[in-house]
This record gives C-alpha cells, structure tokens and sequence, in this order.
C-alpha cells in the first residue's frame, strides 16, 4: 500500500474561501476495501478540498488491486463530519434561490428519472430517501407522484435534517443502520449520491435490505469511477472524488459486488447523463492552477450554459455505456 496523505502547507488558492480553523489538520483514520477487508491497493490519485477548502490537507485515493474499488486511504474520521460538510454544503439548500434556473431544470428532469423507477408502485407504496440532505427528492415525489404514497427520509446531518423538516418532510435522523425502523416495510428506497459518502456501503446496503419488503428495490446512483471524465482528469482534479467527502467510488462491476456482499440482487446497471463532474473537475483544475475567480465561476452549479455543455455531451456518452454516473436497481429477494 502506498504511504498516507500527507498534510499540504500550500496555502489556498482561488475558489472557495478559508474558513475558520481551516488551517487544522484533520483527524484521519487507516481503511482497507469495504469489498475485499484488504489493504492491497495502489494510488490512483492525491488531491486537496478544491471545492470548500475545509482543510489543508491532501487526501490520497487508491485502488483495490484485487476488486478494483476505488477509495479514500486515509479518510476523514466520522467526528470530522460537521467540519467536512459545512453550513453552505450544496445538499443542505439546493434551492431556487441559490441556483435559479438550474434549479428549475433540474427539477424538472430529476422528476422525470424519479417517476420512472416509481411505476410499478402500488398508491399506498412506502418509500424511503436514505441520504435525503434536504429533502430535494422527496419534495419532487410529493410534489408529482401519487398522494398516497407514504414518502421518508433518513439523514444523519443535523443541517439536513432541519432543512428537510422546514419542507414539511418526514425525515429520521441517524445512520440507516443505527435506526429502529420496521423491517420488510418499505417498498422502494433511493440512495442518490450517498453511497460514496458512508463510511460501510455493504453494513449500509444489508441495513436498506432488512427495511425493504420481500421483492422490494433499493435505486442507487453515484459516480462512475470508470467514466471518461474519470479517465481524463483522475490523477488530481476529477470531480468525482469529491475530497475529501467522497470515501468509496464505483465502477458497474464494483457495484455488483457491493450488491452480492450486501445480500441483494443486482437487477440492472447503467448510466446517467450528468453535467457535474466534467464541470468540477475542470473547476478543480483552474482553482489549482490560480486561476482568476471570474474564470473558477464559469465552472459550478451556477453557470446553467456550462451544465448545459457537459449535458448534452454525458448524454451521448450514456448512449455507448460510458455516463458521469451509475444507476443500480437492487433488489431484496422475494
């Protein structure tokens, strides 16, 4: 195994601004692969918070020599949280007032994949939003799915939470696995950009499982740790690290695995179009290199022309397997 992250003295560069104790080193914490339990890997990549600038440290990610898997070697431990997602984290008020027309957009076309995986629903059908942030996702099922279904969420940031609850939602606050919930209950659960931020996929994925009825799908989407964008600028800046909040990241294969270690069936893999890692890892790039903040901004969720760009281009890359991000249809056994 390759040597741990060290801490950077560099100071911070454009992008983000430095926040209050920035300057502390994090406490972090030696991981093998969730998949394997070994500590084989190789490093892939040394990166720093380009994004929020938490930190001064840089973050090491590896790869499992034996499955594969994608991860954060060392990683942030579990009392660091509140410091690694900030009171500004993107997910505690993705808002029309914050983002605008991009909200607008994505609202509309975040509905539209909701809905699909919701058809075979029955009216009174239970579904839970585990890693729900604020509650983004179970508005747009309230908002445009059937009345009667019976809509949750699960999150473990207090922020998220609160922000969930000031929509009117019904949130659990907590790990999945730590929560007193009725097993063989729920008849769909999606887990949107959460998995790559847990500290135990498979511990997290066998918890949905106990939740789900018989026959009951969990919807997972993250990042594809195999995607051109990945490929392009995986050394340092790929957007989809993430650092240092991402802690596992997957290819359509390591999904699989996570699936059989964690008691359910892999029904399907495949892509979806997104605009955000190509946007951030470019963003990643130019806050690196120094560049001037009028320029970092043409690259964020704010900049609808640039998303718009990457949009269309993930799209036809979807069409040859090869998207930003990957959906897997997990099903408990019936």
């Amino acid at each position: 195994m390759a040597s741990p992250a060290t801490t950077s003295d560099a100071p911070a560069r454009t992008g983000a601004p430095c926040r209050a104790g920035s300057d502390r080193p994090l406490a972090l914490v030696p991981v093998r692969c969730c998949i394997c339990d070994l500590d084989d890997a190789d490093p892939v990549a040394v990166g720093e918070d380009f994004e929020y600038r938490t930190s001064p440290d840089s973050f090491l990610a590896v790869r499992c020599r034996r499955c594969g898997l994608v991860y954060l070697n060392p990683r942030p431990d579990n009392q660091e949280l509140d410091r690694i997602y900030p009171p500004d984290y993107h997910a505690f008020n993705f808002s029309e007032g914050e983002f605008g027309f991009v909200y607008k957009v994505r609202r509309r076309l975040e509905a539209r994949r909701l809905l699909r995986c919701c058809r075979a629903l029955d009216p009174e059908a239970r579904i839970l939003d585990i890693g729900c942030g604020d509650g983004f996702h179970l508005d747009l099922l309230r908002d445009y799915g059937l009345p009667g279904w019976r809509l949750e969420g699960i999150d473990s940031s207090e922020r998220a939470a609160e922000a969930a609850g000031r929509r009117g939602l019904t949130v659990h606050r907590g790990r999945v696995q730590d929560l007193d919930l009725p097993s063989d209950s729920v008849d769909l659960a999606f887990m949107i950009a959460t998995i790559e931020h847990v500290d135990d996929p498979p511990g997290v994925l066998a918890a949905v499982g106990r939740l789900l009825k018989p026959g009951g799908r969990v919807v997972v989407v993250t990042d594809n740790a195999a995607s051109p964008d990945a490929a392009l600028f995986g050394g340092r800046h790929w957007g989809g690290y993430h650092f240092p909040r991402h802690w596992n990241l997957f290819t359509a294969s390591t999904l699989r695995e996570l699936a059989r270690k964690s008691g359910l069936e892999a029904e399907s893999v495949s892509q979806v179009a997104s605009p955000v890692n190509w946007v951030y890892s470019i963003r990643n790039r130019l806050v690196d290199r120094g560049s001037p903040n009028w320029l970092v901004e043409r690259f964020s969720l704010r900049a609808p022309v640039m998303l718009a760009y990457f949009t269309l281009l993930d799209a036809l890359l979807c069409r040859v397997g090869k998207g930003c991000l990957l959906r897997a249809v997990l099903r408990k056994s019936p």
